[in-house]
């Protein structure tokens, strides 16, 4: 094993950031579990890309761990679960959130409104000031919040100025604040990684705005959670923002070039003009990147400046670690590693897209609440429940809907178009499905493993609408085997529409002719692929179905 190989393999190990913070942290006590005295911590933003990640990293280091989401039931197949307090509450309700942060120590403010619409400014402003409140008037001993690295003496575009904002929001709120200011974090499901990423595969020549050749400090998301979780620990007189970075400073055009050679590509060819403007730019990356627009506008306008720690002073309190900080390419092959292994446990879509439907499906069947219009389908598959299930978990991504793929890609396409996120933000994993990740345009709200799928359109509709899938037991033809592990099994599919206004059922009466193209195909090619998988597993043989089955 080489030396860069031999880093991969320390990189890859599992083991959390805090053995390497020795005394600044609680540690576990000698059940392995956060000691009953050790201190309490807050984590909202919970369901984003680094709350999700802080998580497990913060109760490995001995922190007891309250959670705080608006639905804390979506965190409920996240493996550290049970694990860790919840508490509901909205950062911007201020007796709910007051309410969330009794008792806490530490509360780590992980929200943005990034990628909300015009008035992001204004409600990220109004959170952070409820927030700072709540923290003080619940007795909090400190705030940690993670900003956006900004230049000193410059314009900030919308996004960074809101960031630098909030910071300094919290730093007046009376609680001793930590405000960690970081520019691009690799990391795999990072959107800036996914962004640079998808931007080098699929363009072997491109050309690019001029802010391709501004200097940017990354920094992997490994030592992102390492500087989280140390500064839980900050004496009490600390107040202050500090510039976090990686050990290079780096072109755009400098990462995107590294990224193809960690990924054993071929060096690209970039050519910069002058005539891209921050929204053209935006609306190029969203159609070459699984980033939607209204995401990608404020991440390229924020690559409009250049990003580079001014002080490095954050090693006084929480010091590099033995083997320095991650390198570009170690965090680049790190990345890659766990897409290709399917190991990504949060991403840039583990957080709801802004602006998208987040109402539960209605549970009264003889709902008052409106029209709710249902596209019903069953049939009895020759397949065994646990081979349907598989089938039906795999939904999506690389895979597709196991009907008229062109159609899907056209509805993805549009739905890009209008601001939506279409069928490129994939899955975080092939083959199994957790509560509220994103699978293409849609969300899972409900999964009982085995039993049901329930997914929620996240898609630009004039109205809410789900899809759902469920394995049921049929009778065997026997009688003596057991339902749920022999065949035959019924896959019960349904299309739910709640319109809004009269666009919103003229909407569903131009789609419904096209129901039994698109559903209808979906349901025999999934009972099709179910049989393959089964046929498969008794004569011996490993085997399933894709997404490519005929229309």
């Amino acid at each position: 094993m080489n030396a860069d190989e031999a880093d991969l393999a320390v990189a890859l190990d599992p083991a959390p950031v805090a053995g390497t913070l020795p005394g600044l942290v609680p540690g576990l006590g000698p059940d392995g579990r956060p000691r009953r005295d050790a201190p309490l911590v807050a984590v909202t933003g919970v369901t984003g890309y680094v709350g999700g990640r802080l998580v497990p990293e913060l109760l490995a280091a001995g922190y007891r761990v309250r959670a705080v989401a608006r639905g804390p039931h979506r965190l409920r197949d996240r493996p550290w679960y049970d694990d860790v307090e919840t508490a509901r509450a909205d950062a911007a309700d201020l007796p709910a959130i007051r309410a969330a942060l009794t008792g806490v120590d530490v509360a780590y403010y992980l929200i943005h409104s990034l990628g909300t619409g015009s008035t992001f400014e204004a409600r990220d402003r109004h959170t952070a000031r409820v927030f700072a409140q709540a923290a003080r008037e619940a007795g909090v001993r400190r705030i940690v919040y993670l900003g956006g690295l900004t230049p000193a003496g410059e314009e900030l575009s919308p996004h960074l100025a809101s960031r630098a904002e909030v910071g300094e929001i919290l730093l007046a709120s009376g609680v001793p604040t930590t405000v960690l200011r970081a520019a691009v974090i690799l990391g795999s499901g990072s959107a800036s990684f996914e962004m640079m990423r998808y931007l080098t595969e699929r363009l072997p020549a491109m050309t690019v705005p001029r802010w391709v050749e501004n200097r940017i400090q990354p920094i992997a998301v490994r030592d992102v959670l390492r500087y989280l979780v140390g500064s839980a620990a900050m004496p009490t007189h600390v107040n202050r923002g500090f510039d976090i970075g990686g050990p290079e400073v780096l072109t755009y055009r400098q990462m995107m070039q590294r990224y193809a050679a960690a990924a054993g590509l071929r060096r690209r060819l970039i050519v910069g003009v002058g005539v891209l403007t921050p929204r053209l730019s935006s609306l190029w990356v969203s159609l070459v990147t699984p980033v939607p627009a209204g995401l990608a506008r404020p991440l390229v306008a924020s690559l409009v400046h250049e990003v580079v720690c001014d002080e490095h002073d954050i090693a006084d309190l929480v010091p590099d670690p033995p083997g320095g900080l991650v390198g570009f390419d170690l965090a680049v092959r790190l990345a890659l590693q766990r897409v290709h292994e399917a190991a990504v446990t949060t991403r840039w879509s583990s957080a709801a897209l802004p602006g998208a439907p987040s109402d539960p499906l209605p549970s009264d069947p003889d709902w008052a609440g409106g029209s709710l219009y249902v596209d019903a389908r069953r049939v009895q598959v020759d397949a065994s429940p646990a081979a349907l299930w598989r089938v039906i978990e795999a939904v999506g991504g690389d895979r597709g809907w196991y009907s008229w793929p062109f159609v899907w890609r056209v509805r993805g396409l549009a739905d890009r178009l209008v601001g939506g996120p279409g069928l490129r933000r994939g899955r975080r994993d092939p083959h199994r499905l957790l509560v509220d990740d994103a699978v293409d345009f849609w969300r899972v709200e409900e999964l009982v493993p085995g039993r049901l799928l329930r997914l929620r359109a996240e898609m630009r509709l004039p109205g809410l609408a789900w899809l759902e899938l469920s394995v049921e037991p049929a009778d065997s033809p026997t009688g003596g085997d057991d339902p749920w592990t022999s065949p035959p099994t019924v896959f019960a599919q349904r299309a739910l529409f709640h319109p809004r206004g009269l666009a919103g059922h003229a909407y569903w009466w131009a789609v419904a002719p096209f129901h039994g193209l698109v559903f209808g195909g979906m349901q025999r090619n999934v009972a099709h692929a179910a049989c393959t998988a089964e046929r498969a597993r008794t004569d011996g043989r490993a085997g399933g179905g894709t997404g490519s089955v005929g229309p």
